[in-house]
């Protein structure tokens, strides 16, 4: 099939160059001048490990491509994939308006039959703005068909979750574009839920909230086990065993960021109070994820007396392992409150370090975790990728004034700590 993906983000990019994996013809469009010169020329603006592969494949075999022209796109295409953003607000709302300037736009240029895919997560009853939208500025009256197909992808692992989805949601009312959507994702040969525009539309606010739900609780727990000297990660094990619970995000820690998990719980909170409905789960979900940064740096007060003039190394900055992604990340909130306490941050991540300096000021950045560790006061651990996992303790604990670890990922066990001399504080444990 021919694919128009409007908007060339983290999920238009990774989208788009499945889709052209899958053997469709494939463009992406982006308003961005400058990231589409840097993917003509094969540079991926983002980090996602498998991305980089897919794409000097694809563009060289002919089935994806780059450009500004969304309308020249449009023409071309048989499904369009609406990825823009939807930023969040001042009041927690989504932002729609790339939604809707990018539904006009197909709505202007479309000369034949169409099926436009809402792939940006947007709330529900979007998908009728959308219609209206495109039925308002249909230039040519032809038809076309709406439909919503939420995306589930975690950065980090999103090309596997796309290529090897749990299911893929269809929400659509025309027989014809079901159908076409069905042959679309049949290669991927993974389980497809059809239901309507607005179902489909929740499903995905609902799935990312319960995640979150999820995350907060362990959290919750593992405070309660720090009260009574049980361990978080037993506790997690033995409910982790029950099938209707289930092991996935039951690992306590600093709580969730990322663009998705706080984004879509703000803004499902402000669906439901449109609606009428005071969410006050969801609400209490977002402030223990606040208060979980705010004891951990309770943590470090406590471990260090005084702030002032310490020297911290600070060990991971995204918001999670394999992403250079620093929306929302817990690093941000802690560090900036190290400084306001007059700390001095030295800190490294192996990937995020780029963007991280756009938004954390005052710190030095440095070349790996022993140029970190070296002179602290305390190693603090913010993300767990795998090269922290497998340091050399006894150098890392040579480098340090302290040989302080406070670990707000839990990636190291507590009783080997010990033996290596180290005072190690951890989450739950």
């Amino acid at each position: 099939m021919k694919i128009a993906i409007a908007g060339s983000g983290y999920v238009g990019l990774v989208t788009g160059t499945c889709l052209a994996e899958l053997g469709n013809d494939v463009v992406c469009v982006d308003i961005d001048k400058e990231k589409i010169n840097k993917l003509n020329k094969g540079q991926v603006p983002i980090y996602e490990p498998g991305l980089d592969e897919l794409i000097k494949r694809n563009k060289k075999e002919g089935r994806l491509s780059f450009t500004t022209d969304l309308k020249d796109a449009v023409k071309k295409s048989d499904i369009i994939f609406i990825c823009v953003g939807t930023p969040p607000k001042d009041n927690g709302e989504a932002d729609l308006s790339h939604v809707e300037a990018a539904a006009r736009t197909i709505a202007e240029v479309m000369d034949k039959y169409k099926v436009i895919v809402e792939k940006s997560t947007v709330p529900v009853q979007t998908g009728e703005d959308v219609a209206r939208t495109i039925k308002n500025y249909n230039k040519h009256n032809v038809k076309f068909d709406v439909v919503s197909n939420p995306e589930f992808l975690r950065e980090g692992s999103a090309v596997n979750d796309f290529l090897n989805p749990d299911r893929i949601v269809i929400g659509a009312d025309s027989e014809k574009a079901i159908n076409m959507m069905k042959e679309l994702y049949k290669p991927l040969k993974a389980p497809i839920l059809v239901t309507n525009i607005k179902s489909a539309e929740l499903i995905k606010h609902a799935s990312n909230s319960f995640l979150a739900t999820k995350i907060s609780f362990i959290n919750a727990i593992a405070n309660i086990c720090e009260k009574t000297g049980a361990d978080v990660e037993k506790v997690a094990e033995g409910m982790g065993y029950d099938k209707r619970i289930g092991k996935a995000f039951l690992n306590a820690g600093l709580g969730y960021g990322g663009f998705c998990f706080p984004k879509d719980a703000e803004a499902f909170i402000r669906i439901a109070e449109k609606l009428g409905y005071d969410f006050k789960l969801l609400k209490a979900v977002q402030e223990i994820n606040k208060e979980q940064k705010e004891l951990f740096v309770k943590k470090i007060e406590k471990s260090l007396w005084i702030l002032k003039k310490k020297r911290i190394a600070i060990l991971g900055l995204s918001f999670k392992p394999n992403t250079d992604d620093m929306r929302f990340a817990p690093s941000i909130d802690i560090i900036n409150a190290l400084q306001k306490e007059g700390a001095n941050i030295q800190a490294y991540d192996p990937e995020a370090m780029e963007n991280a300096k756009k938004i954390l000021k005052g710190v030095t950045y440095c070349k790996d975790a022993y140029e970190a560790a070296k002179g602290a006061d305390a190693l603090i651990i913010l993300t767990e990728w795998n090269e922290f996992k497998e340091l050399d303790l006894k150098k890392i604990k040579s480098l340090l004034n302290n040989p302080l670890i406070i670990d707000g990922r839990n990636i190291y066990g507590p009783a080997i700590m010990k033996k290596e001399g180290f005072k190690y504080i951890s989450i739950g444990r």
